[in-house]
């Protein structure tokens, strides 16, 4: 099936929804779905299904984050008389509600009494939406996950088209270079360089892996994507399979996503059976097929060489390097490895030009990052923003600040790899160069606000249980590094340690750094050592005050 045949189909799909009087789309997030939002959606279902409507009146659409969590589950309302009506904590009362107001047919068998809608109007002119800048999530709230046809109706697989038919592999790799594209997944290796060493590798087969592991506590951006645009994805993943010349690709993706795996499942199954996928590519001669292999869950697999090894069906664990996965990858072959947000901006850049992109951002970081904003603020939730924006705009603006008269205390960013950014530091720049200067690591997109009552070595010791159970033991400064400095904060903490417990924790900590083997034990460190930074007094008090004597 050529892309001639798929734009007709999503012009149909396009059409028929033009025809529809009241569209109504209910967030499936995996976040709005603990709040409830399938009661949600099945409530609206019943309503259109009970006859309240005809096949052009009203139809409800299942859709992906549309960021705001802590206000869901969400709905938003698109009717011809009046677009774009968004809706907060919708449970099923409210959803009944909401269809009877705006649905005339239903509006004579509506419940006996009447809920408020006015406290469930979510604004669209507040600082949460206003600040964002969306190039991946430019279509959350807007279609179907599990419709090929609605992707099609919203350009879908044009960027893909257009590499296919109009760019060589070189100039896809340039495209993707220029654009100063760098690696979402928290090393920030440029794009189109790794693709370019791809590329030039003479080999019988090459890879390109979907990277969609991600495990940091409070972390689901790429879990969000997959939700959300399926399809964005795997285009993302087609086009650089083309640009390094690749005809297989595997997505890999934590076990503990389910709503993700089954959309990808589904996504590559609808693109063979519409031949987006398979020997001849929309008609071209490009070959390319994709496989899903699911991951049990080990942190340590986010690192390339131990997910390329799961892959394989060995044991989860990393190896030196080099050599790297662009000369020896899955199996021995050549293979890029990017991860989900990564691959979801490539569309928007073969769509809009390199230089669009390079438009947003700072001079070294460009583009836009996507952050789980997470922690004791007002608004939380996925948010998509120009890097380079200030901490600041982020906590106070995008976030609504503090709740309950707290005050901010600080920013963990990256992580349990990355590390905590204090209050003095709130007006500095969010890219990959500053966090880096401050201690810090963007990491996949994780950031954690933390207000006055937290105590911050033991906010560290959390991210060291966790880097302690998650270190996967090939390496013994990760291995037992890790646990020595956990066993020296539990010193600390019992009011047990001493000066000379914090000085010895400090170079144990810089120790694990240098020498561990891969990124887990090289960056496990980064929350002790950032909190002993910017947080020295508080390890103090608790040794000068539990023992009592001035050498503590």
């Amino acid at each position: 099936m050529n892309y001639e045949t798929l734009q007709e189909l999503g012009e149909q799909e396009l059409e028929r929804q033009e025809t529809i009087e009241h569209r109504i789309f209910c967030c499936t997030s995996t976040a709005c779905l603990s709040s409830g939002s399938g009661a949600t959606l099945n409530a609206l279902k019943v309503l259109v299904d009970n006859g309240n409507s005809d096949e052009t009146e009203a139809e409800i659409f299942q859709t992906g984050c549309m960021g705001l969590c802590s206000r869901g589950p969400l709905v938003r309302v698109d009717s011809k008389e009046k677009p774009d009506c968004f809706y907060q904590d919708v449970t099923p009362d409210v959803a009944n509600e909401i269809f009877s107001r705006h649905v005339p047919s239903a509006r004579n068998s509506s419940p006996d009494f009447e809920i408020d809608l006015s406290k469930h109007v979510l604004p669209q002119d507040i600082p949460f939406f206003t600040q964002q800048v969306k190039v991946v999530l430019n279509q959350v709230g807007q279609i179907d996950p599990e419709n090929l046809k609605d992707y099609l109706a919203h350009g879908g697989y044009a960027a893909l088209a257009h590499v296919l038919e109009n760019m060589t592999p070189e100039q896809v790799c340039a495209e993707i270079e220029r654009s100063g594209l760098r690696g979402r997944g928290g090393a920030g290796f440029p794009t189109g360089l790794k693709w370019k060493y791809v590329h030039l590798e003479k080999a019988e087969k090459k890879f390109v892996v979907v990277n969609g592991d991600e495990g940091d506590p409070g972390a689901y951006m790429d879990r969000t994507i997959m939700e959300y645009n399926p399809h964005r994805v795997l285009e993302g993943m087609m086009i650089a399979a083309y640009a390094v010349g690749a005809q297989y690709g595997y997505f890999y993706v934590r076990g503990e996503y389910p709503i993700a795996v089954d959309r990808i499942r589904l996504a590559i199954r609808d693109a063979r059976r519409r031949k987006i996928l398979g020997k001849s590519v929309m008609g071209t001669e490009f070959k390319f097929n994709a496989d899903l292999r699911i991951g049990a869950g080990a942190f340590v697999c986010g690192e390339e060489t131990a997910l390329m090894h799961s892959i394989e069906g060995k044991r989860g664990s990393p190896r030196m390097r080099p050599p790297y996965p662009s000369t020896h990858g899955l199996w021995g072959f050549p293979t890029v490895i990017n991860n989900v947000e990564t691959l979801a901006n490539v569309t928007s850049i073969i769509n809009n030009g390199a230089d669009w992109y390079a438009d947003i951002g700072t001079e070294m970081s460009k583009g836009t990052k996507v952050f789980a904003l997470t922690g004791q603020l007002k608004n939380t939730g996925l948010i998509e923003v120009p890097l380079g924006i200030s901490l600041r705009e982020i906590v106070y603006e995008i976030g609504a600040g503090v709740p309950d008269g707290r005050k901010f205390k600080a920013a963990q960013t990256g992580g349990p790899s990355g590390g905590c950014i204090s209050d003095e530091f709130l007006d500095s720049p969010v890219d990959y160069e500053s966090l880096n200067k401050l201690g810090s690591i963007m990491g996949s997109g994780g950031l954690v606000i933390i207000d006055d009552s937290i105590n911050m070595p033991e906010f560290a010791r959390f991210f060291m249980d966790f880097c302690v159970d998650e270190s996967c033991g090939k390496c013994v400064p990760c291995r037992v590094g890790t646990v020595q400095i956990r066993s020296l904060l539990d010193k600390i903490i019992a009011g047990e340690g001493t000066k000379g417990d914090l000085e010895k924790m400090e170079k144990l900590c810089m120790m694990v750094k240098r020498t561990s083997l891969c990124g887990l034990g090289q960056s496990a460190p980064n929350p002790v050592l950032s909190t002993l930074k910017y947080f020295t007094h508080e390890y103090e008090e608790l040794l000068a005050k539990d023992n009592g004597n001035e050498e503590a």
